[in-house]
């Protein structure tokens, strides 16, 4: 008699893989948007560099999803031949950079949240996440040093910085809520796959600890959580803009090779 539960679980699995690929991937290609327009030569590297360790993730994250739906797909298929809808990265990290404060302030959130993630997969069931959480988490540690420090800096910097650090976080708190708000991976957490316990509350006591130092006041809490968004498929206007750019190339040389 055929079973059908490894099946699920395999399309369970290829849905979070994806999620964390693409948003990996999303951001990466925001940052990179930067190179050449950043305040400092020395934040012109930092960001590409940060782009560089995203775009990796992105790349592992989009192998393993390519050996779990078994089409013979490879890395660039995920990331040059996929429509808008059919991306699965949260909101907050499609959301355009803004001003140098705007971007600091996306980085940050996102960073106290990616490493929250990576360091509890690391004791994922699956071995090809935990080996990966393993490098992410170490990667992502360094992301946010970067991102936090900024924001204490222009948060308890001038009357102007602190003015558009908090007109920032203003702005993304809202898109926070979606981020460990996922109920459709009941089956992963009961595999020991997807171990994202206590997440929330990580998350809430990094941020809380930051914006005290930056003296910065503390966004209204998100009175509705919900799990639809990005990560189903729901995207702003911003995103099909942004894959335009990144897929432009691949789709008008279908096939070329250097």
């Amino acid at each position: 008699m055929l079973m059908t539960i490894a099946p699920v679980r395999n399309t369970s699995l290829l849905t979070h893989v994806l999620r964390h690929g693409d948003r990996a991937l999303v951001l990466a290609q925001r940052l990179g948007e930067w190179i050449a327009h950043s305040p400092e030569l020395e934040e012109d590297m930092a960001l590409a560099n940060i782009s560089l360790d995203l775009l990796g993730q992105a790349r592992m994250l989009y192998t393993y999803a390519a050996e779990l739906e078994d089409l013979g797909h490879d890395e660039d298929h995920y990331a040059y031949w996929r429509d808008p809808e059919q991306f699965r990265n949260p909101l907050i990290v499609e959301q355009p950079n803004g001003d140098f404060a705007h971007t600091i302030a996306r980085q940050f959130l996102h960073d106290v949240y990616a490493v929250a993630h990576w360091e509890a997969m690391c004791s994922s069931s699956d071995e090809t996440l935990a080996a990966l959480a393993t490098r992410a988490a170490k990667e992502t540690s360094f992301h946010l040093r970067h991102s936090r420090g900024w924001l204490v800096r222009l948060g308890d910097g001038t009357d102007e910085s602190h003015r558009r650090m908090q007109a920032a976080l203003d702005t993304l708190w809202p898109f926070t809520s979606e981020l460990a708000a996922l109920d459709d991976e009941a089956q992963l957490r009961d595999d020991g796959v997807v171990t994202d316990g206590g997440i929330r509350a990580s998350f809430d006591v990094a941020v809380a600890s930051a914006i005290a130092e930056a003296t910065l006041t503390a966004p209204a809490p998100v009175r509705v959580v919900t799990s639809s968004g990005g990560w189903n498929g729901a995207h702003s206007d911003y995103l099909p803009k942004l894959l335009d750019e990144l897929q432009v190339l691949a789709r008008a040389h279908p096939g070329a090779s250097w």
